[in-house]
Formats: structure tokens, C-alpha cells, sequence
């Protein structure tokens, strides 16, 4: 299983918004074919691992990360259980279900309905590693959301003035850039995409489209923004309230797609947001700010966990920003409820980042009620 796991990982950041998957098949001890999902779209883990193996399949074991799937109308390639089926696997382990509502427990039913002898759950805090964002999308119904940002020792992400280039160091915002290549998009709010113009581009370049998204309530982006000018190369979607007709239809002419939703207080409403991304087929955002933007995730309780560059700075000053804005609470109990990653499931496993003297990375995820595990955005 371990192997199959290390198959799934040479995909990262190329599959979304499907899982990683691994497949490897062993007859007699010996590793007869393996595989993996490179994109959406191509093979899966297991057909290719068949092919490879040929008619040595026959009365192997196949370890594949996740459940094999079953017939299903929606899916783009044929599916794998009755593959295995029919290339004669006597057995087959797995290391996490898939909680897709289409395809949930079908593998499993139809393999063993056909006589194959069925194991769950090697490995599987690395299995599940593999498929959280997915498999968290399919539960919630909703995008898995993760804040990211980088703070100084005390919590500050700019000087009164606004000037904060640079809190975090070289290798920490190298470091973030190949993190944003492992979810299906990045959000950040309007003020970040006027002030910084940035690209919001992934490093190094995934194969896939990467998709940017601005909270954009007004509908104020430049058309002769970085974003804008790219929209036709990487996928960028503008999530307003109301805004000029006419800049609209610039925008779009431009390969912009402007999605209006519901606002809450003249801004984008963040449940209606989520919806609309999910019905898009995202299922994985990144969220890099500003302040505000990510105050508005943490105000209405929907994020997954945040990822954290520290900085070894102290900026101190009454003024200075804050890394999470929105209102200020009046009781400690109105703080949200956060655990911190395992140190074996940081960062630097979590993410394939390196690890390295300069790069101070903490992954904390948030704390669910039971009622929120199953709670629909909005």
C-alpha cells in the first residue's frame, strides 16, 4: 500500500479535482503492474496497472489508495471494479472509501458480490491524506476551504502604513506558491487584487487549468489587470454582488466568467460563494486573503483548517494589521475551536514541502461540531 501511495504521489497538484489514486498489483510476491490517475479525464490508477500487468493480473492483489469505483452514468472513464473483475484479481485492498454520494460503497459491494475477497484501511491516515480535499468536498458539499497566510511572531500581516513586503522570507512565499498548485483554485478579496496586481499563479506551472478567484462585490477589477490579461490562459472567476453592465461585458470579453451572487451587507456572501464554486466542479479552494476576506471565512465557520508561514519577526504597534479581520468578538467562547496537525501529518507531509531552516510552516485544522461535519454552506 505504501508503494501505491508513493504511484499516487507523483501526480500532486495535476488530478483536481479528482483524488490521488495509486494502484499496484502483486502476484506471488512479486509487483506484476502499477499505476496512477495523472489528470482528469485520463485512465485510472487500476486500468492502467492492469495493462501493465497483462494476464499476470489474474489471482493477484491489487492495493489501490482508494475504494475502486463502480458503473456510474457521470464518470468520464469506464469504471474500475468490474475491470478487476474481469481481469481475474482474486483480492483487493484498499485504503480509504470514496464518499462521492454516486459511488460510495458500490465498489465494494460489487467486488465482493463477485467473489473477490475485500480489505479496508492499511495506511490510512496516508491513504486518507490522499483524498482529503476530495472526500471532504463530497461529505460537506462544499469546496474544502484552507487559509493560508504568513505572520510575523505576533500575529501581524502589515505595518499601520499597509507595507508588508516582505513578513514572510523567500524560501516561505516559494514555499506558498507551490502549496497553491495542490487545490483547484485561489480566492482573494478585491482590495488584495487592485493594491498587489498579482498573477496568483501556481509554482511550478501545473499542466491542468488553474483557476483564480476574486470576491470582487462592486465588480471594481481593472481590466488591464494582470488576472484579467491571463484569463484566457488560466481560468479566472470574478464572484460579485452588482456592478456596472458595461464593465461586465468587458470583463467578459476578456475570458473573464462573472458569477453574481447574494450579498450580506453589500458584500459576496460567503455560502453563496462556496455554492457557486462547488456547482463548478471545485472542490478545493485556497484562500490568501486580505484580512478581511479571511475574517469573512472565519465569521461564518467555513474553512478546514489554516496554514501558517511564520515569520521570526515581532512588529508590534496598536495599529497593525492582523492576520484574521472582521468584526472583533466580545467573549472568548465566540473564538473558533482549532487543533494542531500531528507533528508525523505537518506540513512537510501534509504538502510535499521540503522542510529547511527558513521555513516555518503550522497546519491547524478546525474543530467541528457533529451538526457542521454534515452542514450544507448557508
Amino acid at each position: 500500500m505504501r508503494r501505491a501511495i508513493r504511484q499516487a504521489e507523483r501526480a500532486l497538484g495535476e488530478t483536481n479535482p479528482n483524488p490521488l489514486v495509486g494502484c499496484v498489483l502483486v502476484r506471488n510476491g512479486v509487483v506484476v503492474g502499477e499505476g496512477f490517475h495523472a489528470r482528469a479525464g485520463s485512465p485510472h490508477a487500476e486500468a492502467l496497472a492492469l495493462e501493465a500487468a497483462g494476464r499476470k493480473a489474474r489471482g493477484s492483489t491489487a492495493y489501490v489508495t482508494l475504494e475502486p469505483c463502480a458503473p456510474n452514468a457521470r464518470k468520464r472513464t469506464p469504471p474500475c471494479a468490474p475491470r478487476l473483475i474481469a481481469a481475474g484479481v482474486r483480492r483487493v485492498v484498499f485504503g480509504v472509501r470514496d464518499l462521492n454520494p454516486l459511488v460510495q460503497g458500490a465498489g465494494l459491494r460489487l467486488l465482493r458480490s463477485a467473489g473477490v475477497r475485500v480489505v479496508e484501511g492499511p495506511c490510512l491516515p496516508e491513504a486518507r491524506r490522499l483524498t482529503q480535499h476530495f472526500n471532504s468536498a463530497m461529505r460537506l458539499r462544499r469546496p474544502f476551504v484552507s487559509l493560508k497566510t504568513g505572520m510575523t511572531l505576533d500575529g501581524r500581516i502589515a505595518t499601520v502604513s499597509g507595507d508588508s513586503r516582505w513578513i514572510t522570507s523567500k524560501t516561505q512565499r516559494a514555499a506558498a506558491r507551490t502549496l497553491r498548485r495542490l487545490f483547484d483554485a485561489i480566492v482573494v478579496g478585491i482590495e488584495t487584487a487592485i493594491k498587489d496586481d498579482p498573477g496568483l499563479m501556481p509554482e511550478p506551472r501545473t499542466l491542468r487549468p488553474y483557476t483564480r478567484v476574486v470576491l470582487d462585490s462592486g465588480l471594481r477589477m481593472p481590466v488591464r489587470s494582470r488576472l484579467v490579461r491571463s484569463a484566457r490562459r488560466s481560468p479566472l472567476i470574478l464572484i460579485c454582488v452588482r456592478g456596472p453592465a458595461g464593465r461586465r461585458l468587458d470583463l467578459e470579453a476578456q475570458g473573464v466568467t462573472v458569477i453574481p451572487v447574494r450579498g450580506k451587507q453589500g458584500r459576496v456572501s460567503i455560502p453563496a460563494a462556496l455554492r457557486a464554486l462547488f456547482a463548478r466542479g471545485i472542490l478545493s479552494l485556497m484562500v490568501e486573503g486580505g484580512s478581511e476576506v479571511m475574517g469573512s471565512f472565519v465569521r461564518d465557520r467555513l474553512f478546514d483548517e489554516i496554514v501558517i508561514f511564520r515569520a521570526p519577526l515581532i512588529l508590534g504597534g496598536r495599529g497593525s494589521r492582523a492576520a484574521v479581520g472582521g468584526d472583533n468578538p466580545v467573549r472568548v467562547n465566540e473564538a473558533v475551536a482549532m487543533t494542531r496537525a500531528r507533528r508525523e501529518d505537518s506540513a512537510t507531509v501534509r504538502y510535499g514541502l521540503k522542510a529547511s531552516a527558513d521555513l516555518e510552516v503550522e497546519v491547524y485544522e478546525r474543530v467541528q461540531s457533529r451538526s457542521a461535519r454534515t452542514r450544507q454552506p448557508g
